[in-house]
């Protein structure tokens, strides 16, 4: 999300508030969407538009404008039928790019079959890295990033059939690969093979300065 544009936020409760919040706070235009008349309330002086409707309602999200958004955060609560709708409304108006936060394996190994290319569990994520910041001192040099290092995920769709060797990432962009995940995948595999030949659909990891990894944008 390096380009500053509009982008929509379907629940606006702790996760999805603070996440859209964030989003403005980096130049975005955000549009949220929330049934709860209460997080509307919340969320009005913080964000450009801010909508009270049922984001299972495919015609509601039509009318709010997300049929012309192509990046969509998608935030349901703790109900997995009505984030996996949602996301099926989300592709019947033809939105390219969603994330989804899962509430549970089950919820995640879902929405990777229905082809949902970012799926993430904030709590887990949070957890994952102070547990190795306390196990093993020093750790949060790679998992905390820092000094402006980062990871982005890209999907592959230019680059099918070529390899890690003929890209030359490394030297070119200054990045580096340090995972890979089939399409409709979940499970992601580390220390991919310079001569591994990609798919359509892939999912790469990368690693490197911010400026680094956002210039690569043909992928």
């Amino acid at each position: 999300m390096s380009d500053n544009t509009e982008v929509g936020v379907i629940g606006l409760g702790k996760f999805g508030f603070s996440l859209a919040s964030a989003l403005t706070d980096l130049g975005h235009e955000v549009v949220g969407v929330d049934f709860n008349p209460e997080n509307v309330r919340k969320a009005q002086d913080a964000l450009a538009q801010v909508y009270q409707a049922d984001a299972t309602d495919e015609k509601a999200l039509k009318q709010i404008g997300f049929a012309d958004l192509d990046k969509v955060i998608v935030s349901t609560g703790d109900s997995m039928e009505a984030s996996i709708l949602v996301v099926l409304n989300l592709q019947a108006l033809g939105v390219e790019k969603i994330w989804v936060k899962a509430i549970s394996e089950e919820h995640e190994r879902v929405l990777y079959k229905l082809g949902v290319p970012f799926v993430v569990f904030p709590e887990a994520f949070v957890a994952f890295q102070l547990a190795h910041r306390l196990a093993t001192p020093g750790i949060h040099e790679y998992f905390g990033l820092g000094n402006d290092v980062v990871t982005r995920e890209i999907i592959v769709d230019a680059w099918v059939g070529k390899d890690l060797r003929e890209l030359n990432l490394t030297n070119t962009y200054h990045v580096q690969v340090i995972a890979f995940r089939h399409a409709g995948e979940a499970e992601f595999h580390f220390v991919p093979q310079a001569d591994r030949k990609m798919k359509e659909g892939d999912v790469l990891v990368l690693l490197g300065k911010t400026q680094d990894v956002m210039q690569i944008d043909k992928f």
